[in-house]
């Protein structure tokens, strides 16, 4: 649901709390009038990311537990796919994580402006792995395999073992290659173990692959759980090799992560929320280990990111992985921003990306922010670009535009806008823009803003009605002159709610 939906969800309660946060939708809706003087319609405020923040990485949905892939320049993040829970009476709980059973994906080229390619179902009856119940904390690789690359997404079956689906790109189709679960409890090594979940894959220099999972505590074993585990993968990475070995990871909880950094091999994992020693680890921290070998002996070194609530004033679970894109190191990793921006921070989770220092093979610490890293390369506007691609937003949701899960914008109303950062027009400017279309309620239009969303006009979109308003057509409009490197708006006008769905757009010279 998207973030939009659940306001709505929760402003439709008559109670004391819904009043409450009626106030706080009033604040985040305001009358802006243009720098023509000529536009006096409401335009939506930004909730969760504000510009010029890069984080949380999305607003207009939740997503959990990132995991990394870059492939060919451009970086996908699959999450775990937050649903709010209701009760009966409409107020919203805390998330029980039983209902989730997809995986969200997003990608981006520059970190800051990200492609929603919407959910990966994976688990329940409509599911690729119908034999699992949840879709949580996935792990994600590639591996070139009879001379093609081939892709992998595990992901655990709640605590109760680990499943893998199969893929020729990062984006699917995906396909259940096994049938059952990867590793299950009756998987060797795995005794010990209270939590079979949240995995982890490394491929090595070599072409070997690991898996490292595990989590929980036992009573009185807060500071030595011994229940992660790291298990050799098989060639065709769908299968395990040998026994589970334990990482005497140090008040070990859950969110295990590998990495391999100038051949030393570095365990990173969440640490529990139990009594502590004077000294003991900080709770709800991303700490790490390192090796030699990909399966151990490992040694402790020190906490990479504390909890989320020690930055954002909202604590909880935490989980990340580190990446490296274009020579520098990151840290993917989530908080409850948004839950938290929409008053219901009761476990719905949003990815973040902050940059990570290594020095001398000692990570330093990060400090989480809302402000997120830099744009790595600036944005084309000449080649056709997925509506639902953006920096920042308001009011808008995604969904699937027709059977081969192309995803594009929906649920656009009056003064809901979209926003993209550094778009670079060049020197030579742009003549025309096209949009695709469909699904026209009635007249609206798709005004074009640069450097804020009252900023100049450079042109308007006019959309209206067809003849088959179900099917997508393409219009085009001419533009103002406009050269170098802008954020770009596009704000969305028209009487009554959801005026029309977009697909894709284009700048023309």
């Amino acid at each position: 649901m998207s973030t939009k939906r659940i306001l709505q969800r929760i402003l439709s309660k008559k109670n004391l709390t819904s009043l409450i946060l009626l106030f706080i939708l009033i604040f985040t809706i305001s009358t802006i009038t243009t720098s023509k003087g000529d536009d006096t319609s409401l335009l939506k405020k930004p909730i969760g990311k504000i510009p010029p923040n890069g984080n949380p990485l999305i607003s207009h949905k939740f997503g959990a537990d990132p995991a990394v892939l870059v492939y060919k320049d451009r970086v996908y993040i699959y999450l775990t796919n937050d649903i709010v829970e209701y009760d009966k009476n409409g107020n919203v709980l805390e998330n029980s994580y039983s209902k989730i059973n997809k995986i969200t994906v997003i990608s981006s080229e520059d970190l800051v402006n990200w492609t929603d390619h919407g959910e990966i179902e994976v688990a329940g009856p409509n599911g690729i792995a119908k034999w699992a119940q949840n879709s949580w904390a996935p792990a994600v690789a590639y591996k070139k395999i009879d001379g093609k690359d081939k892709f992998f997404l595990y992901f655990a079956n709640n605590a109760n073992g680990i499943g893998v689906l199969t893929a020729d790109t990062p984006l699917g189709p995906w396909t259940d290659p096994l049938g059952r679960s990867l590793i299950n409890w009756a998987t060797p090594g795995v005794a010990g173990v209270v939590w079979l979940f949240d995995p982890a894959v490394l491929v090595d220099d070599d072409g070997r692959a690991y898996i490292y999972f595990g989590g929980g505590v036992m009573p009185g074993r807060e500071e030595d759980p011994n229940t992660a585990r790291v298990m050799e993968l098989g060639s065709d990475m769908i299968s395990v090799v040998g026994t589970a070995v334990p990482i005497p990871a140090p008040y070990m909880f859950e969110d295990s992560g590998i990495n391999k950094i100038n051949n030393i091999y570095y365990y990173s994992y969440c640490t529990n929320f139990g009594p502590r020693k004077p000294g003991g680890l900080p709770l709800g921290a991303i700490a790490y280990m390192t090796s030699k070998n990909p399966m151990g002996p490992w040694e402790y070194k020190g906490i990479i990111l504390k909890n989320p609530g020690n930055f954002f004033g909202v604590g909880g679970n935490n989980h990340h992985q580190l990446f490296d894109f274009k020579g520098k190191w990151y840290i993917a990793y989530h908080a409850q921003t948004l839950a938290r921006a929409l008053g219901i921070a009761k476990g719905y989770r949003s990815p973040h990306i902050n940059e990570v220092q290594i020095e001398n093979g000692v990570i330093k610490e990060v400090f989480a922010d809302y402000k997120g890293v830099p744009q790595v390369k600036n944005f084309d506007p000449y080649r056709i670009v997925e509506a639902e691609t953006y920096a920042w937003c308001a009011g808008i949701s995604t969904k699937k535009a027709n059977a081969s899960n192309n995803i594009c914008l929906t649920d656009i109303d009056n003064g809901d806008w979209i926003a993209l950062s550094k778009v670079d027009f060049g020197n030579n400017p742009p003549k025309k823009f096209k949009a695709a279309i469909a699904n026209i309620k009635g007249k609206g239009y798709i005004e074009i803003r640069i450097d804020s969303i009252d900023g100049k006009k450079i042109g308007t979109l006019e959309i209206k009605p067809q003849g088959n308003n179900s099917s997508w057509i393409e219009i085009e409009t001419s533009v103002d002159e406009v050269k170098g490197v802008h954020d770009l708006y596009f704000i969305f006008r028209g009487e009554g709610e959801s005026l029309f769905d977009f697909d894709y757009w284009q700048f023309i010279k």
